[in-house]
């Protein structure tokens, strides 16, 4: 899912920077699956070079391919809830 997806799914449509520091703040806590949420261009949201590899390598574990830009394919991957 997106940032975006997610707020709008909490009743926030417009908080997905809120999403960004729950998942910051509360991740380690509660065991949140962070490594799922990405932006809505499909990219990984880390600039840090370790924090962007660690989080592809855990998208790449679970079977979700990135392309040559990095990006992933959301029409593929996006989560729609019902």
């Amino acid at each position: 899912m997106t940032y975006g997806q997610i707020a709008a799914y909490a009743g926030s449509p417009r908080g997905a920077r809120q999403v960004v520091r729950i998942l910051h703040s509360m991740s380690s806590k509660h065991d949140l699956p962070w490594h799922r949420v990405i932006n809505s261009k499909g990219e990984i949201g880390f600039k840090e070079e370790g924090q962007y590899n660690y989080q592809q390598h855990l998208l790449q574990s679970e079977g979700v391919l990135l392309n040559d830009k990095g990006k992933v394919d959301l029409g593929r991957y996006r989560h729609h809830l019902l």
